[in-house]
């Protein structure tokens, strides 16, 4: 009985030292392949003509960006984008607000879609090219990068309304989740992680093939009408103070006229714009230049959503600009007074070079699309 016993035993124990051995040699030979798959780089896109882009912050330790691009991080940030798994009632996800054929906006002014069905008090903007932004993101740049930026809609309670603890409890009982954050950062999920995960795919988020890009790239000589052309000069004369360069956006922060009130100072001083953050006056009132790419899918207008077309944003520019103590300089454009001046004519070739800057294969890039559908 004894001996029997003690054979089990050493039985037992001889294919427990057996399976210990696999399983060390299969993590053996796993590891290596979370390594590779972490460190490979994704190849982002420099367009030609555009400046350099903005790299993420960099690691005082490694001297090194600290959060660079992969190809396991970049599809994790996009499963994490159009999961409703980050949003308190699992219903809400960042692609909630942000569509890929409206230039990742909405289409609303002040959007109900949040977890709490309160609509919000500024429009949610496009996500385009977001790689060259460097002054700060949301209307007022209250976000100095990308990574930070993600914290504010997770959180709001109007918007995601998430608990990170939560987020992270979720996120660490998924499997699938689970093997992707190892694949990309080899590490468990963590809500600093899903931050950059988030902002790695939002980096790659890149507009630079509409009909303007062909031309301007010699790659299509007649890819731009008459019209077009002429509009293209249009724009460059009258708006490229703001409205500057290949991005269409100088990334900065203007008084455009549309208000002459910025509010007491409630609601946490959302209408007071850039000023809520720099608490300089000549800040007050001013929002973030959007681009003009794709604007002629990501309607409505302005960081309130209160102009519902195209041509009631041209008509504020021609006949509608306050004239206030903060009102920015280069809405000076007649004669010294506020406005810019355009005829009838002008307005439709401005507009026919706007449509010029629709990028079809932004708006449908499978790789920036939802990996659930």
């Amino acid at each position: 009985m004894y001996i029997t016993v003690r054979k089990k035993h050493i039985i037992g124990v001889f294919a427990f030292l057996v399976g210990l051995f696999v399983l060390l040699s299969c993590a053996k030979d796993y590891e290596p392949s979370l390594i590779e798959e972490e460190e490979t780089p994704f190849a982002f896109r420099q367009p030609a003509f555009f400046p350099k882009a903005v790299e993420s912050a960099i690691d005082p330790k490694t001297g090194l960006p600290s959060n660079p691009l992969t190809k396991a991080g970049v599809e994790l940030g996009r499963r994490l984008f159009y999961d409703p798994l980050l949003s308190a009632n699992k219903q809400v996800s960042c692609a909630s607000c942000h569509h890929q054929g409206k230039g990742f906006s909405d289409g609303v002014a002040l959007t109900t879609a949040g977890v709490s069905g309160k609509p919000l008090e500024r429009h949610s903007p496009t996500l385009i090219n977001l790689a060259w932004t460097d002054q700060g993101f949301f209307w007022d740049g209250g976000s100095t990068n990308l990574e930070s930026q993600a914290f504010g809609p997770l959180t709001h309670a109007d918007e995601m309304g998430m608990y990170l603890p939560v987020l992270v409890e979720r996120l660490r009982a998924d499997a699938t989740y689970v093997e992707l954050f190892q694949n990309a950062f080899g590490e468990l999920p963590s809500e600093h992680r899903t931050a950059m995960a988030l902002s790695q795919f939002q980096r790659i988020l890149i507009s630079a093939d509409s009909p303007y890009d062909l031309y301007r790239r010699g790659e299509q000589s007649d890819a731009l009408s008459a019209n077009q052309l002429r509009g293209l000069n249009l724009v460059r004369q009258k708006c490229s103070s703001c409205h500057a360069g290949e991005l269409f956006t100088d990334n900065g922060f203007h008084n455009n006229g549309i208000d002459d009130d910025f509010g007491d100072g409630s609601h946490e001083g959302i209408y007071w714009g850039r000023y809520r953050i720099t608490y300089n006056p000549l800040d007050l009132g001013a929002f973030k230049t959007p681009t003009l790419r794709n604007v002629m899918v990501s309607a409505p207008y302005m960081h309130d959503g209160r102009f519902k077309t195209i041509d009631e944003v041209l008509h504020h520019y021609r006949f509608g600009i306050k004239d206030t103590p903060v009102t920015d300089a280069a809405l000076y454009q007649n004669n010294d007074k506020v406005g810019i001046p355009m005829t009838d004519q002008e307005v439709k070739d401005i507009k026919s070079f706007l449509h010029a800057l629709t990028d079809e294969k932004f708006l449908n890039n499978r790789e920036f699309s939802d990996p659930f559908k």
